[in-house]
């Protein structure tokens, strides 16, 4: 029974809300208006199912798992730090490829979806990119989160036995398709969970942010595909939206990056993605209290400040802002350095700084503001560690190498602020640490602004 004409109307305006919202994302200004259209959009296309189908069945447990849900995500969102937003947009996304996935295996178990050869196909292939984007997805929670190595892990025989289990899966795909059996299906929906794990235990702290907006696109190609199998043209335009999107993104970060997706997914197999730094020891650092950086900011001209994820972890962000105000006060010329994968997910620092009310005019991004560190005074690096890493120029043997970096060493004098002489996520040393220009200063970095604004104030 085809539903009504009104409801369809009512998806027709819920799949422009998705499109709406999606526009208003790509600008800061509007990126709040944009969440609020498509959640409207999404309470919509989800009420009117209700009015939709006659004789829904499992109302009560449908209404459940409706408030569970929600309550987890207001919770969510309400509890959850901007430091742990990637973990929470990694298991979210996990949770929209596996319920792909579980649909997929209902829809093959009820024999719906036999007659129509294409339909079939669609929800074989939502098996496996569902499995592999709900896998997949919960390893790199376990990366963000480090619950595990954030390093690449590479098991014996790694590269053949990705290969292996790839290829098992393509050769059930086709079984399937030809014979579809309950033992081939289940069989194949624990090869694609399998793939998932193997897909990104090899990928380096670093690249992580790209797996995930990879692994986001894939959620949508497989919600796009289950739309398709049940005829609902809202899920088909969402996925379709959401998988073209994060495509998209994945690739534009892999050119922030300075290298091919696949150097970033199987790079690790190689023997110098492999090559890890661990060694600091027998070589010197300068280090000073915060009078000595206070003094060293008060008479410069031109300051640029690199944000990261360690301004992040202290929630800094208030602080950094009121230094910043401070010393234009004084005349002096500052803006802020905004590297594309700085953090850790995309506009991680221009989000952070938003909370902050930074205007949105002083971020700058690396290509625009890359050439003026030669002319600076200082360059004051808050957090930030990979990403101004003078190794992916220099070092051919580091996984970093050929990502594009800001040019800090180039800065006349340089502030690093840390906690400790901790490696950044992608574990390896950052020689900028050890280079004559730098200076660091150790300590929370909350409390190291606190104490280096006090120290501007006096002067």
């Amino acid at each position: 029974m085809n539903p009504p004409i009104w409801t369809e109307l009512i998806n027709l305006v819920a799949a422009v809300a998705f499109i709406l919202a999606l526009k208003a994302l790509s600008g800061p200004k509007t990126a709040r208006l944009g969440n609020r259209v498509g959640a409207i959009g999404a309470i919509v296309a989800t009420v009117v199912v209700f009015f939709a189908i006659n004789n829904i069945q499992n109302v009560e447990i449908i209404l459940i798992a409706m408030v569970v849900g929600s309550l987890l995500g207001y919770f969510a969102a309400k509890k959850v730090q901007m430091t742990q937003m990637p973990q929470m947009v990694a298991l979210f996304n996990g949770a929209g490829g596996g319920a792909a996935m579980a649909v997929a295996v209902i829809e093959f178990l009820t024999g719906s979806i036999y007659t129509s050869p294409i339909a079939l196909v669609a929800t074989v292939l939502t098996i496996i990119i569902g499995g592999v984007a709900f896998t997949g997805s919960i390893v790199t929670f376990l990366k963000l989160q480090e619950l595990m190595t954030s390093r690449p892990v590479i098991i014996p025989l790694g590269r053949f036995i990705t290969i292996g289990v790839a290829l098992a899966n393509l050769a059930l795909a086709g079984y399937l398709i030809v014979d579809p059996t309950a033992w081939a299906m289940w069989t194949l929906s624990v090869l694609a969970l399998v793939l998932g794990i193997l897909f990104v235990l090899p990928v380096g702290g670093a690249d992580v942010p790209i797996v995930i907006s990879l692994l986001n696109a894939f959620t949508g190609l497989s919600v796009a595909g289950m739309g398709y199998v049940l005829e609902n043209v809202l899920l088909l335009v969402g996925g379709t939206l959401v998988g073209a999107s994060g495509t998209l993104l994945t690739r534009l970060m892999a050119q922030a990056m300075g290298r091919p997706l696949t150097n970033t997914l199987f790079g690790a197999f190689t023997k110098t993605a492999q090559k890890i730094s661990n060694s600091q020891e027998d070589r010197s650092v300068k280090s000073a209290q915060p009078n000595d950086i206070g003094i060293m900011l008060a008479y410069a001209s031109r300051v640029i400040i690199v944000p990261g994820y360690g301004l992040a972890v202290a929630q800094a962000q208030q602080s950094l802002r009121e230094l910043v105000d401070l010393l234009m006060s004084k005349g002096i010329e500052v803006q802020y350095a905004i590297h594309p994968v700085a953090g850790r997910m995309p506009g991680h620092m221009n989000v952070l700084l938003a909370e902050a009310d930074v205007p949105y005019d002083q971020l700058k991004e690396m290509d625009e503001i890359n050439s003026e560190f030669a002319s600076t005074d200082v360059a004051v690096v808050v957090g930030a560690n990979d990403v101004v890493n003078p190794a992916a120029r220099t070092d051919a043997d580091s996984p970093i190498y050929g990502m594009p970096i800001l040019n800090v060493d180039q800065a006349e004098q340089v502030v690093f602020m840390k906690r400790s002489m901790r490696p950044g996520f992608a574990g390896i040393d950052n020689e900028l640490l050890f280079n004559d220009k730098t200076t660091l200063l150790f300590g929370d970095a909350k409390d190291s602004l606190t104490k280096v604004i006090a120290a501007v104030k006096a002067i």
